[in-house]
């Protein structure tokens, strides 16, 4: 089992490192700004020194916390964990002097740290500047510990009191092991690891079939790593595929299933009634331009993913039509903004069974406004069902009372706070009082219901949320279809207390590994507190030009690399 190298800087007596040198697989490097004469001749400093020698400890003199890597050669630089308890710039330093001194000290550290290692600095009571601190200072007067850890790549991921009376024989000393102590009373150690880059994504062509021929895209920047995840796929563990799961299995008890996914496209071609096109992600089809040989030479998959945008011109030999963002052609095309037409072309067809539940669901994708729960792209479920003529509201209430089920019974296991589930008619809302999800479904065709969820958390329950919607229609004389839509990821985010639609998205382990497969927790953000920023941003739009504030927010989405949270 490999052993855990921890770090230690500024230590005053070394009581501190003592008292963590016995512990198994670890191997402890302690050290002091001050050379060993001078600290050897203060307090219970030689018994702690002689105690970590014995343990096999090393203990280095005169470190400097912000040239961390002078110290260690190459291979010695991985440290597991680095402590830094109280540090101080020494007599009556300000504020200023300090967070330099902090920023200097987490540029060093990232260069002796593992990748998955952590930094602990433990502060008085105050002086970090997070909401953690009781009473909390004014922003100004502290250290900004957060905002100085963002500097050099680190999120705080834990934060929680520091207590000296629980470490055995530690004897906290004054700045620069004066014999005079300070007050740590209500002390906080604060937990960092690194935080993952900013993303940089290049231009993706994704190809797929349709309509028996062979069609490549560029995806829109801003979902360049979104297409294709396969969050619902069978092998996935994403906590979208499980609230997938509990439901189609809930309402397999009541009806039969049959699942169709695999013969949804990307694309849809053809008018949308009633929906606004500032909200379609647009692909216009180009017949004057298609991919080189050795680019397609692969074969299709149902989406094969390219992450170049090299074009050969007057080149068809492979059959493909190139389709690329914005140029000027006849046929235009755009990403699914829903499942439904697909449900409406089971019911056309004619295709569908009476009295079997068909299931549909994958990713859509649409334009909107920025906010923690609007979403650019998201997992759609659609459940369609034929039944005799007068049953529909039978079945309504039977898919209602499914739904409802299965999301109590994967609510149950997170404790909390209460989930309420209800069904609001759907005459009477205006669309300023929809969300997002809400206010697109009733431009695409009539609704009866709206599926609506409220979280109750310690008393205080938020407005609700529609996750669903419910519409009815008469097929011939003897059938109607009843069909219920669910924003698979609003309603993931709503159980798990997931407050920012981004971290669905994101690849980070931190946030997986919350979720084995086929489970639920609520989540523990693995990012406190995070430092931000205001920005007054002025643009004048030219006389007679109608300003598109969904086209704003998308460009603002892309040139920020989704960094931006409101506008």
């Amino acid at each position: 089992e490999a052993v855990r190298r921890v770090l230690l800087l500024g230590e005053g007596n070394f009581s501190f490192a003592a008292s963590l040198c016995g512990a198994a697989g670890t191997h402890v490097v302690a050290t002091c700004y001050e050379s060993e004469e001078e600290v050897c001749g203060r307090g219970r400093a030689a018994e702690s020194i002689r105690r970590l020698r014995e343990a096999g400890a090393e203990v280095v003199f005169s470190v400097d916390c912000t040239k961390l890597k002078d110290y260690f050669l190459p291979e010695e630089r991985e440290f597991d964990c680095i402590y830094f308890n109280f540090p101080h710039c020494g007599r009556k330093a300000g504020v200023v002097k300090n967070r330099e001194l902090l920023a200097h000290f987490f540029r060093s550290s990232a260069e002796v740290l593992t990748e998955e290692g952590e930094v602990h600095v433990a502060l008085c009571n105050g002086q970090g500047g997070t909401p953690a601190d009781q009473p909390r200072r004014e922003w100004h007067n502290s250290w900004q510990i957060v905002a100085v850890a963002a500097g050099a790549g680190f999120i705080l991921s834990n934060v929680h009191p520091f207590k000296a009376e629980t470490i055995h024989g530690y004897k906290c000393t004054g700045y620069r092991s004066q014999d005079k102590s300070f007050c740590i009373e209500g002390a906080l150690n604060h937990i960092f690891t690194r935080s993952t880059p900013l993303p940089y994504f290049k231009p993706m062509i994704c190809e797929i079939e349709l309509e028996s021929r062979k069609v490549s895209f560029q995806v829109p920047q801003i979902l360049v790593d979104k297409i294709n995840r396969g969050f619902l796929e069978l092998n996935s563990n994403h906590p979208v595929w499980t609230v997938k799961e509990k439901l189609t299995a809930e309402l397999k008890q009541a009806l039969p299933l049959q699942n169709i996914d695999c013969c949804l496209s990307l694309l849809h071609q053809g008018h949308l009634n009633g929906v606004c096109h500032s909200n379609i992600f647009w692909i216009i089809l180009s017949p004057e331009a298609s991919p080189s040989t050795e680019e397609t030479s692969n074969g299709v998959a149902n989406a094969v993913l390219f992450s170049h945008v090299d074009f050969c011109k007057d080149t068809d030999k492979n059959g493909w039509v190139n389709v690329q963002e914005g140029c000027h052609i006849s046929k235009q095309y755009y990403l699914r903004p829903s499942l439904l037409p697909y449900a409406q072309a089971i019911i056309q067809r004619g295709t569908f069974l009476p009295g079997t539940l068909h299931v549909l669901s994958g990713p859509v994708f649409r334009k909107c406004l920025i906010s923690p729960y609007s979403m650019p792209v998201f997992h759609e479920v659609v459940f369609v069902c034929a039944v005799n003529r007068g049953t529909e509201n039978s079945c309504i209430q039977m898919l209602v009372n499914s739904i409802k089920t299965s999301i109590h019974s994967l609510h149950q296991t997170l404790s909390g706070s209460k989930l309420n589930i209800n069904l609001q008619e759907a005459t009477g809302f205006e669309t300023t009082e929809l969300n997002d999800f809400a206010a697109f479904e009733s431009q695409l065709s009539e609704i009866q219901y709206f599926i609506y969820m409220e979280v109750d958390t310690s008393g205080c329950c938020e407005k609700g949320s529609c996750v669903g919607i419910i519409r009815t229609e008469l097929v011939g004389s003897e059938f109607v279809v009843v069909s219920a839509s669910l924003n698979l990821d609003l309603l993931t985010m709503l159980i798990c207390g997931i407050s920012d639609w981004r971290m669905l998205w994101t690849s980070d382990t931190r946030f997986l590994c919350q979720f084995p497969r086929g489970k639920l927790r609520l989540f523990k953000s693995f990012s406190l507190y995070p430092p931000s920023y205001v920005h007054d941003v002025s643009f004048w739009v030219p006389d007679g030009e109608q300003f598109d504030e969904v086209a704003f927010h998308t460009i603002a989405r892309q040139v920020s690399g989704e960094t931006v949270v409101s506008i």
